[in-house]
């Protein structure tokens, strides 16, 4: 209850102290990402304060040396959740857990409370002893918005915020559409790598089926939406109402549409209405506003319920989060959370996270419930971004062609001597969890693409990492590659969505006898793969720098009718001039 919350955060008032503060900036000011799970016993290896400019790490020494003298910004945050414990104990509204509100609440200037789960690069493998490498699919691009607003404002995002899959699966690229009834189509193209001249760049691209929302099936859509105190800013609620404004647009009258809100307690605001009666919804979606404490668990119990009882056999049944993920009443850790959307998913109803908002962005957490909710996760950091996640790429986001993708790729060591896969760090599998179909993996939507980089090593080069000792009790293994001209082969294991059983495909890859030049869209991938490269300082950047980005990425506009590998290449010049200033 309340005495619980207040003395929780209390005990976050006596760690902070205790470590000397480990979450704020230094004497010059700073935002901070709280990475890694909110669950971690031991905040200091999850908090890192980030410069506002650089994006640089700022040390907080060792937490063991005692104390570290705290700025009178430090003072004042502390005094906020002092202030915001007290209201708690006396059964107020503590207006959110370190979240920016206003008045005597608000967090001092330079402060921030995202979350960002920690992220290290795929190092290289050695063919030799791992020639499987295997993946869930991502389609998620909430970290590309969130680094467009991060640069937009004039901050180098923190590391752990860019993950690089994320940057490259945002933009679409010219794969050929599935033929014969196939859900997918898979294509492989190789050239040498911009940033290691002596490796090559593979990149394998998945394209599902196209489905206009006209010839969609009826849909049954709950939006879930945080109308807590947290929620109260322009780029929050009143984002989320323009957005859901958009996507009513679209509706026809066979699909349906309700209104779940939240915040200390949940509420049915709107009932499943047809689409054809578009004023009734448009007047529910004006009515909501922000104010209380933030019960996410609540209210993703109302919104399945409601889902379950208008389901749609063989349509679009679909809960829609709009939240900036500070949950703080009721279940509201990443763990508490995640296993609730375990639970609700067996139902047949999908999940889509869409997150907004700057401040409090809890991007750990809305990641893992996306990930287990069987959905995806967008992030809408302007209107324009909500135009094309609701009504551009409307039935992407929607409409899942196939669910638990997984990719294996077996590389041939007659010609590759070791591999990196670029990026996916949080969608690694096991070898073994290819062939097992209780493995949860990533959903793909209709007319969704997604693409994975490998930088491949040829046999001969040598591998970067360290060696082991030689085996003392067993003879170390005899590489001996297939003599075809194979490089590797794709393999691809999918379920439909309402299928238990998988399917799966292989597709070998040889490279062609004579060199051809890279496409435009091969040189656009790769700028995005070294920009983000760059952004979290890899150690596999190699030779990559910002102009190497911006020529790249000018030399892979192509066809370009949204513009937004323009707007790409104008990211690049200012995370470059920020690069520039430190």
């Amino acid at each position: 209850g309340a005495a619980t919350a207040a003395a929780l955060l209390l005990g976050v008032v006596g760690r902070m102290a205790l470590l000397g503060d480990p979450a704020a900036p230094d004497a010059s000011g700073g935002t901070v990402a709280l990475s890694g799970s909110p669950d971690s016993r031991d905040p200091r290896k999850h908090l890192t304060s980030v410069a506002p400019r650089t994006g640089e790490p700022v040390p907080h020494g060792d937490p063991t040396a005692g104390p570290m003298p705290q700025p009178a910004k430090v003072k004042d945050a502390l005094g906020l959740v002092e202030r915001r414990a007290l209201r708690l104990r006396e059964g107020r509204p503590a207006n959110g857990f370190l979240g920016p509100v206003g008045g005597e609440d608000a967090l001092p200037e330079g402060y921030s409370a995202e979350e960002y789960a920690s992220l290290q690069d795929n190092p290289f493998l050695r063919v030799g002893q791992e020639p499987l490498s295997t993946f869930s699919i991502d389609v998620d691009t909430a970290s590309y918005a969130n680094v467009r607003r991060f640069l937009a404002s004039g901050q180098v995002p923190p590391a752990d915020a860019v993950r690089v899959e994320e940057l490259v699966n945002y933009f679409r690229y010219d794969y050929e559409p599935p033929r014969d009834g196939a859900p997918f189509s898979v294509q492989v193209e190789a050239h040498k790598a911009p940033w290691a001249p002596k490796h090559h760049l593979v990149r394998i691209g998945l394209r599902a089926i196209d489905v206009s929302i006209a010839d969609a099936p009826a849909s049954n859509l709950v939006f879930l939406v945080d109308v807590s105190g947290s929620m109260g800013e322009e780029n929050k609620l009143p984002l989320v109402k323009r957005s859901l404004r958009l996507l009513v647009e679209q509706m026809r009258r066979q699909d349906s549409l309700s209104l779940v809100t939240y915040a200390g307690q949940s509420g049915l605001l709107l009932p499943p209405t047809p689409g054809d009666r578009k004023a009734e919804i448009l007047e529910a979606i004006d009515r909501m506003g922000a104010g209380g404490s933030t019960n996410g668990a609540a209210g993703i119990q109302e919104a399945y319920r409601v889902a379950q009882e208008n389901m749609r056999e063989g349509g679009i049944n679909r809960v829609l989060l709009c939240t900036d993920g500070d949950f703080n009443v009721g279940a509201s850790s990443e763990g508490e959370l995640s296993r609730l959307i375990e639970e609700k998913r067996a139902s047949g109803v999908f999940l889509s996270v869409l997150g907004f908002g700057r401040g409090n962005y809890a991007d750990a957490r809305m990641q893992a419930l996306a990930q287990k909710g069987n959905g995806n996760a967008a992030y809408i950091d302007s209107f324009s971004e909500a135009k094309k996640v609701l009504v551009e790429q409307a039935t992407g986001t929607l409409l899942t062609i196939a669910k638990d993708v997984k990719i294996q790729i077996e590389f041939n060591p007659a010609h590759v001597a070791g591999y990196r896969l670029i990026g996916y760090e949080n969608r690694m599998l096991q070898a073994q969890d290819f062939n097992d179909d209780t493995k949860d993996a990533g959903e793909i939507g209709a007319g969704h693409s997604v693409t994975a980089l490998y930088e491949v090593i040829p046999a001969g080069v040598e591998v970067p990492g360290g060696d082991v000792d030689p085996l003392k009790y067993q003879k170390p293994p005899v590489v001996e590659g297939n003599p075809s001209a194979e490089l590797f082969t794709v393999k691809l294991r999918y379920k439909k969505p309402d299928g238990d059983v998988s399917e799966k495909i292989e597709v070998p890859y040889t490279p062609a006898a004579a060199e051809v030049e890279p496409s435009a869209d091969f040189h656009f991938a790769s700028s995005v793969a070294a920009f983000g490269m760059l952004l979290r300082n890899s150690p596999h950047k190699g030779t990559a720098n910002w102009g190497l980005v911006e020529e790249l990425g000018k030399g892979g506009l192509g066809r370009d009718p949204e513009g937004w590998r323009k707007e790409f290449v104008e990211l690049v010049k200012t995370a470059r001039g920020l690069a520039e200033t430190k």
